[in-house]
């Protein structure tokens, strides 16, 4: 199983809809929430160049914002 982490921020829409659609496909997830926590930001900037949510970390790849295409194939979910 591929470690995924997401990072989050509260009234993001996205961010939501990508939590969501983790737990309907039984992704087990650790969920940061950049807004309580300056070292996951520091994550984000440093890991994309940006401060946008989501982002998604599954193992040493990094999806920007809610790709499901991309999260699919990484995940080799259908």
């Amino acid at each position: 199983m591929k470690k995924v982490k997401i990072y989050t921020a509260p009234g993001c829409p996205f961010c939501v809809l990508a939590k969501e659609y983790l737990k309907e496909k039984g992704v087990e997830f650790e969920e940061i929430d950049v807004s309580k926590n300056e070292r996951g930001i520091k994550e984000v900037i440093e890991k994309t160049g940006q401060l946008g949510v989501p982002v998604l970390e599954i193992d040493s790849e990094i999806v920007i914002g809610f790709d499901k295409e991309k999260i699919d194939q990484i995940l080799n979910l259908k």
